[in-house]
């Protein structure tokens, strides 16, 4: 099977709702390039042309695209090409295919992310990763939106949690994320689910911290649903966010009722943590 890759060029102000739909479309993760151009893909040619189509319907037919076929290589481990440990304050995230002699104060998650979202080598995972490393309190409950590999859920249980559970629409990462919760010795403390974050999230609170890595536009989706799934002073943390969309993100934060407390940038990518009153 020759894969094949769907380059987008879209204005900026569209990007993040074309990038939201590609990644609800393939169910696979969505590589923008420093020119703007957004990068899918496909399983085969009849896929890629299929993708256009239905791309051009919904956005446009004057949105740009370009089809490739990829190198024929076996991704299943070319991937992991290096990839190594991640040092994140007292908190470091090892692959699994890599011995690593863990240190007297460190927290270790150990991931293999296969088809899913998640290794801690993407600059918005890192970023919430800091930031969770910094405000999470031992015996706290946090509740994760888009787990993915479970790469956040797990170090919310390595970094002292009482209860942590992940919430993801793709029915695929859920084996990932239990099957890494099992290696990390933290399944009596974790729990996936299956579903929309925006109607589980209500239904799975109330926590002390909720997690939402996922897109800018997808995020101010779920503010109202993350506000009613918090505590009463309870911390929510956002990323998958470019630097720039910052200003963009910080007014409705406010008209959410959330209050900034800190934020984290990693290689142009923006997190924020923000509180209810």
């Amino acid at each position: 099977m020759t894969w094949w890759a769907v380059a987008v060029g879209v204005d900026e102000g569209e990007r993040a709702a074309v990038a939201a739909w590609l990644v609800a479309e393939t169910g696979q993760a969505v590589e923008e390039r420093d020119d703007g151009t957004l990068v899918s893909s496909a399983e085969d040619l009849a896929g890629a042309e299929g993708l256009i189509a239905r791309l051009k319907a919904v956005h446009g037919s004057g949105v740009r695209t370009e089809r490739r076929p990829l190198d024929s290589v076996d991704w299943t481990t070319r991937w992991r090409d290096g990839l190594g440990p991640r040092r994140l304050g007292r908190l470091t995230v090892v692959p699994s295919w890599i011995e690593y002699q863990r240190g007297a104060e460190e927290a270790v998650v150990v991931i293999d992310p296969e088809t899913a979202f998640g290794s801690g080598e993407h600059g918005s995972t890192r970023a919430a990763l800091r930031l969770l490393e910094r405000h999470l309190r031992p015996g706290q409950s946090v509740l994760d939106l888009g787990s993915g590999s479970g790469i956040l859920t797990i170090a919310a249980a390595r970094l002292g949690a009482g209860r942590a559970i992940g919430v993801e629409v793709d029915d695929e990462a859920l084996p990932v994320a239990i099957r890494n919760s099992a290696v990390n010795g933290v399944s009596d403390r974790v729990g996936f689910v299956a579903g929309e974050a925006v109607d589980l999230a209500p239904l799975l609170g109330p926590a002390d911290i909720v997690l939402s890595n996922i897109l800018r536009i997808v995020n101010v989706t779920l503010l109202p649903a993350i506000r009613s799934a918090l505590k009463p002073g309870g911390l929510a943390i956002f990323s998958g966010m470019e630097e720039a969309e910052a200003e963009e993100f910080r007014p409705e934060l406010e008209l959410a009722g959330l209050t900034l407390v800190d934020q984290e940038t990693d290689a142009g990518w923006w997190a924020v943590a923000a509180t209810r009153a």
